[in-house]
């Protein structure tokens, strides 16, 4: 279980300077097995910063697309005056709201940002994948934040891209610590301090009606099965972009919005949940054992055989 401590700080109030190192240790006196503390982000150094596209020049002449663009990043440099960059991703237009690292801040992995020529503009600074800022794993291009995103505000601070994780081992007789919940929980003893159930929480009424027919094959393994229909949501929408860093942070994939509130849920409370889009349901849902050689596609798009 990876457990971002910036998330842990929700449901417990632990003190300021509490590090992840110092809580890993009491979590080891509680009986946990810490394996690791990764300071994500640590090495990571400003200006890093929001910018908007002002404009965009369409370079010609080279073996890949690449864009000259100018970036306002508020007075984050100095003079209020736009930001050359060059680019060569091609998922973003003018109007978007970029993640921009101007020369002298430092990515992860030390990599060092400068000004100079190439591609026969000047290019000062550098618009940031997820990949970059070490937040993810899409290739796709640059990350386009909300529209809403303050100009020249902090990126670092703005994302969370500084924080620490604890790799916990959990031992069968500690299931509970397979949550955020559960670590929060020891954690608050640990400390003396108070501790706010994520769980504790009213649900909304939901209407009468007919539910979808499901039922349990096998009450040996499965004894309880909750199905709740949620609608009035736009499935394209994007997920928040803290919710995509955390689930990164967790050892997660981000998929899409009901995908990735079901599997933030689940690492926050402990409890296995699944999406079903009901538009693409044939029959009823059936919970059992597998068949002997039965295939199923996963999300990962691996078709796996099953025993």
């Amino acid at each position: 279980m990876r457990a971002p401590l910036s998330w842990l700080r929700e449901y417990v109030e632990l003190p300021a300077d509490v590090t992840g190192r110092a809580l890993a240790a009491e979590l080891i006196a509680a009986g946990l097995e810490v394996e690791t503390v990764e300071s994500a982000g640590a090495d990571i150094a400003g200006p890093l910063v929001v910018g908007e596209v002002l404009e965009i020049e369409e370079l010609t002449g080279f073996k890949k697309p690449i864009r000259h663009c100018q970036v306002n990043v508020g007075d984050a440099n100095g003079t209020g005056e736009p930001q050359s960059i060059v680019c060569g991703a091609s998922n973003f237009a003018v109007g978007d709201r970029v993640v921009v690292v101007l020369p002298g801040g430092v990515l992860p992995g030390g990599f060092e940002i400068g000004a100079r020529k190439t591609y026969g503009r000047m290019s000062a600074g550098m618009i940031c994948s997820v990949t970059e800022l070490g937040i993810g794993d899409d290739h796709g291009g640059i990350l386009v934040l909300p529209p809403d995103a303050p100009v020249g505000a902090d990126a670092i601070e703005m994302l969370g891209l500084r924080d620490d994780v604890l790799d916990i081992a959990v031992t069968p007789d500690r299931g509970y610590a397979l949550s955020i919940r559960g670590i929060a929980r020891e954690a608050a003893i640990a400390y003396g301090v108070p501790f706010r159930d994520p769980a504790d929480v009213a649900l909304p009424e939901g209407d009468e009606g007919p539910s979808y027919p499901a039922s349990i094959g096998d009450p040996a393994v499965c004894d309880r099965f909750v199905l709740r229909e949620v609608s009035g949501f736009d499935p394209d929408a994007r997920t928040p972009m803290w919710m995509q860093v955390r689930l990164h942070r967790a050892g997660m994939r981000p998929v899409s919005l009901a995908v990735d509130i079901t599997n933030y849920l689940m690492l926050e409370l402990g409890q296995p949940l699944h999406a079903f889009d009901r538009n693409k349901l044939t029959g009823p849902i059936v919970v059992r054992r597998a068949e002997p050689g039965e295939r199923l596609e996963t999300l990962d798009h691996v078709k796996r055989t099953l025993d």
